[in-house]
């Protein structure tokens, strides 16, 4: 049976809290559990201060196989800042502007170069989802039509490496918005002329979606995967275009639950599932929320009992 929790942010000390929580135990350097089984949602990287402390105990318990991991977008981001462009002298697949090295200063400032090209190596060898025995993973949302496309772009490539990341960072290529879906989820663009601005105060012409719902009768308000009161009151409450609604694909209720991080719930609303099959990890642990983990004991419908969780500072 597994525990899956959320995203981390190099908040090591919560999560050895958490897996003492869940019964975990150091054993033979790393942690484990007699019956039980880890799953990382991905995010282990930037924003906290723990961040080699929080990748030498993932690392550990997936080496140990007392856990599995599936790809974050900052893992993903990592990989490409690292990564040289094949064609552009000079240049990265991920641009070093301000906005990108500021996301990722913690990382940088932390690792040194050798534990830098490590992680990344590690992170190259990450699903971007798992499909197990009645239970789904992924680290934003799943999406069948974008995993897919995945699909083909490793059978092309090989593996996750440059070529694959490469393609995924082109903006006008089909890989690039299956891996924006998948790891940072679905969005929709707002009327003409509306915009609100984000937890990092970038400006914003889209929200990203609930996207396990449908979404007719739902007003952009409603349908954005937003719940803090201050982010919601900047989302327009016009209603949901009728392309939008013909476009989404809502997650079945009868389909595997499935479980995932990304989304910054805030902490003081759960955590608790979204649908009976639908749960998010994250609950704001890198902006002194709370780390999340799902106790999943195989159930066809989730259980608000099986959340566990932990304050970030003890």
């Amino acid at each position: 049976m597994y525990d899956v929790i959320g995203d981390i942010h190099g908040h090591a000390d919560a999560l050895e809290r958490l897996l003492g929580a869940m019964g975990y135990a150091e054993q033979g350097g790393t942690w484990r559990h007699p019956e039980r089984t880890v799953i990382f949602v991905g995010d282990f990287i930037d924003r906290g201060s723990e961040i080699a402390r929080v990748l030498e105990i993932a690392r550990g318990m997936v080496d140990a196989g007392t856990a599995q991991a599936v790809m974050g977008n900052h893992e993903f981001n990592a990989v490409a800042f690292h990564m040289p462009h094949p064609i552009e002298n000079q240049a990265f697949l991920r641009e070093r502007s301000y906005k990108n090295i500021r996301q990722f200063e913690m990382t940088l400032q932390q690792l040194s170069e050798a534990q830098l090209e490590e992680s990344i190596d590690w992170f190259l060898e990450f699903p971007m989802w798992l499909e197990l025995d009645g239970l789904r993973v992924v680290h934003a949302c799943w999406d069948p039509v974008s995993m897919a496309v995945v699909d083909r772009g490793r059978a092309r490539h090989g593996r996750l490496n440059n070529a694959f990341v490469h393609e995924a960072c082109e903006s006008d290529n089909e890989l690039f918005e299956a891996v924006e879906v998948l790891l940072k989820g679905k969005e929709v663009r707002l009327p003409e002329g509306v915009a609100f601005h984000d937890k990092d105060g970038e400006t914003r012409h889209h929200v990203r979606t609930q996207w396990y719902r449908q979404p007719q009768d739902l007003s952009f308000r409603d349908y954005a995967f937003a719940f803090s009161f201050d982010t919601r009151e900047r989302i327009p409450e016009a209603p949901i275009p009728p392309d939008t609604i013909a476009e989404a694909c809502p997650y079945p209720p009868d389909a595997p639950p499935v479980l995932f991080g990304h989304y910054w719930m805030p902490p003081d609303n759960g955590p608790s599932r979204l649908a009976p099959n639908v749960a998010c990890l994250d609950y704001s642990v890198a902006k002194g929320g709370r780390l999340c983990a799902y106790r999943w004991s195989g159930e066809r419908e989730l259980d608000d009992a099986n959340f566990v969780s932990v304050p970030a500072e003890a």
